[in-house]
């Protein structure tokens, strides 16, 4: 295990260009970035291509084990990633923030590993028998984003791993480091040139997306870089799994206690202070609760700690850069400027340093306000009032995304009944944006294609062969 300077001096490099990472909650340096070039790209990729054939000869069960030596790694240096990860990335040490990441990072190594991948007989029937097995694809590139950026590398890589390829990651500008320390940790455990990271900008992004030796990318992020890297992939045919933007409904239909879904209504939209592709992002409540479901989740969000991340007590932290903060800001004035109420927040404080933007709730907000209608990525909530169930779900449906989406009722049944008519890749029951590596997940619409986690998310990391005779 390795001191927190120690794990910042492993990444920090020697030569070439660097860039300096500021903290997102104070405006102080966390460290030095490398700028990697398309000639580092080049130079990742062909140590990937060398190292992969032996990789992949070892087997899946001994890839596994390497996975699971890997995952011990990550829990020696909990402390250490998850300080770096708070610091660059703004999100508080507690609740579900920077340990828990590391934690998700962990359990999902120990998950691609663990499940079984057997060769599926499709026909015998005397006269012909035909297997349908997995092959590696040889190198995967891995294009993460900044919210959950050691989590989501991990979503990518460890099913990657644990089917026989290499991995070249190019991680968000906004949070290199934290990449760059999680493989760090990692190649503790791996063979040399198996896993990189490639810290550069646009270019490099374009060039890992079009480069002939990468057999298939793996992206998350928006749904406008999604399309660029699928006409990016078009002429060498690569493969793609693409989970790109979302505007999450939830539905809260008549019966719901407001009281008991509170807290769970507002951990769905305020996790990671609102910067989760699945987080709960437009509320749809029946008039007879409004007002209810208003009140409580207004008590809860109220009583939620914000500030520096480093502190134990906070649970919500800044938006990770201005950009974000900029877009929160100009939507949620929208809505006050349309007449929408504004329940809790709204009012920045521009005058202390690092980009805080309070937890925010609006109620009495027409649909197509753009706070609805626009993906915020923040912590603010618009509250829609409905009167019938088909009007919530055709309001819930209107939207061109569809990653995921919640019903909230205390009729399990009536709520699975709600939860069938709505177009999203997972529709949570009494919760929401709830991952879980044994369960598929993937979107809908233009919130991407292609399945992670689970016997599905390393199928999509292998090539199907059939043997038939």
């Amino acid at each position: 295990m390795e001191t927190y300077d120690a794990l910042l001096a492993a990444i920090t490099p020697a030569t070439g260009q660097i860039r300096t990472i500021l903290d997102p909650a104070t405006g102080q340096a966390v460290g030095e970035a490398p700028v990697h070039t398309v000639q580092d790209l080049e130079q990742a990729i062909a140590a990937a291509a060398a190292a992969q054939p032996a990789w992949a000869a070892l087997g899946h069960d001994a890839r596994s084990a390497a996975l699971l030596k890997a995952a011990d790694a990550v829990e020696r240096s909990t402390e250490e990633l998850a300080r770096l990860l708070s610091r660059e990335q703004g999100k508080p040490l507690n609740g579900p923030n920077a340990r828990f990441e590391v934690g998700a990072c962990a359990a999902w190594l120990r998950a691609a590993a663990a499940t079984p991948l057997a060769p599926e007989t499709v026909v015998d029937d005397g006269e012909i028998r035909a297997e349908l097995h997995y092959r590696p694809i040889g190198v995967v590139g891995a294009i993460g984003p900044w919210n959950w950026p050691m989590m989501i590398t991990v979503w990518q890589i460890a099913p990657a791993l644990r089917m026989g390829n290499a991995v070249v990651v190019k991680p968000s500008e906004f949070t290199p480091l934290s990449v760059l320390g999680l493989v760090h940790v990692l190649n503790q455990e791996l063979p040399e040139g198996l896993l990189s990271v490639v810290a550069g900008g646009r270019e490099v992004g374009e060039a890992l997306a079009g480069h002939p030796a990468i057999g298939k990318v793996m992206f998350t992020g928006s749904t406008a870089t999604g399309k660029a890297i699928i006409k990016s992939s078009a002429d060498t045919v690569k493969r793609l799994t693409l989970e790109l933007g979302g505007n999450d409904a939830g539905i809260v239909l008549p019966d719901a206690d407001p009281k008991s879904i509170a807290e769970g209504l507002f951990w769905g939209a305020f996790i990671n202070t609102g910067q989760t592709c699945a987080a709960l992002k437009r509320l749809y409540v029946h008039s007879d609760i409004y007002d209810a479901v208003c009140e409580e989740l207004t008590a809860v969000a109220a009583a939620m700690p914000m500030g520096n991340g480093l502190d134990e007590a906070n649970v919500l932290g800044p938006l990770q850069n201005r950009q974000q903060f900029d877009i929160v800001a100009r939507l949620v004035e929208a809505a006050r400027d349309s007449g929408a109420r504004i329940l809790l927040g709204g009012n920045p404080d521009t005058d202390r340093p690092g980009y805080f933007y309070p937890a925010t709730l609006v109620a009495d907000i027409a649909n197509d306000n753009p706070l609805v209608a626009e993906e915020q990525f923040g912590p603010a909530l618009p509250i829609i009032r409905y009167s019938t169930v088909d009007e919530a779900v055709s309001m819930a449906n209107a939207l061109d995304v569809g990653l995921g989406a919640s019903v909230w009722s205390s009729d399990q049944a009536a709520a699975r009944k709600v939860a069938a008519r709505i177009q999203a890749g997972t529709v949570w029951i009494n919760k929401h944006g709830a991952v879980d590596p044994r369960i598929p997940f993937g979107g809908a619409k233009q919130s991407g294609y292609g399945l992670e986690f689970g016997v599905e998310g390393l199928k999509a990391l292998g090539v199907p062969q059939v043997i038939n005779g």
